[in-house]
């Protein structure tokens, strides 16, 4: 069934200032864009480009003064959804290079800090199990806040037990990358967020039932607000500085933003 996707934001740019922008469904085998219409402010240079790991792409903006963004889409999900729970974890040694980025610190996810707190937690626990598990734990020891800022991470929101979905997705990534499982920063659409906004989730690379040594990658929402079957994925990164659907490089003021995600009955 499609998933109906209306977004609109407004910010103000000073000055003629580069603005780098990611909101749209990504074209990925896993998903279907039936229909899409964006409209974009009038600019001194528009360019896109592939976004992280090939997956959705980036809209570069050279533009001032009162910027506009309207986009509306129709997406058919197919993605084929496994329960992770009895899926195998993968050594390190053994996983794909363009994994490997993902075992890694990045900006808002320390893992190292957090080896103490999971090894004691989940140790006795591995792959899937251990995700699994981590999820349960993020779900019950948490609460749905907006409390957090653009510098809030993961250790941040571990020690307040609170946050919204970018800090519930941090959490579980750090959690992860701290058990040796990769994971990435997903940015979505997904019917039945509350309130409706562009989503974060994690993804986690775990063994690929289909293939034997070979891996996969799987989504899990620590929030519980989320299906994976009906979740329309924008792009992935290491945190959400690499998925934000607006970064710019000079002094900004936001305005608006309006989302709509419904699924077609």
């Amino acid at each position: 069934m499609p998933i109906d996707i209306s977004a609109r934001f407004v910010f103000s740019l000073d000055r003629e200032t580069d603005t780098l922008l990611q909101f749209e469904a990504a074209a990925i085998p896993e998903q279907h864009i039936l229909s899409s219409d964006t409209r974009l402010p009038v600019a001194a240079h528009m360019a896109r480009v592939p976004a992280q790991d090939d997956i959705g792409e980036r809209v570069w903006l050279r533009a001032q003064g009162r910027c506009e963004v309207e986009y509306r889409a129709s997406v058919d999900v197919h993605r084929i959804v496994t329960a992770i729970g009895a899926l195998e974890g993968l050594a390190p040694h053994t996983l794909p290079g363009d994994t490997v980025k993902y075992l890694f610190d990045s900006r808002y996810c320390q893992a190292d800090r957090l080896q103490s707190f999971v090894e004691g937690e989940f140790g006795a626990l591995g792959g899937g199990a251990r995700v699994e598990a981590m999820r349960e734990w993020i779900a019950d020891h948490f609460t749905y806040d907006a409390v957090s800022t653009t510098n809030t991470t993961a250790i941040d929101s571990f020690v307040e037990r609170r946050g919204v979905c970018r800090d519930y997705a941090h959490v579980l990534i750090a959690f992860a990358r701290a058990s040796g499982i990769p994971a990435r920063y997903v940015s979505a659409f997904a019917p039945g967020v509350d309130p409706p906004d562009f989503h974060a989730l994690a993804e986690v690379f775990l063994a690929d039932q289909t293939m034997p040594g070979g891996g996969a990658w799987y989504m899990v929402d620590a929030t519980g607000m989320a299906d994976p079957a009906e979740t329309v994925k924008i792009g992935v990164g290491r945190d959400a500085a690499d998925v934000s659907f607006i970064t710019t490089f000079g002094w900004a003021q936001f305005e608006e933003k309006v989302i709509a995600v419904t699924q077609t009955r």
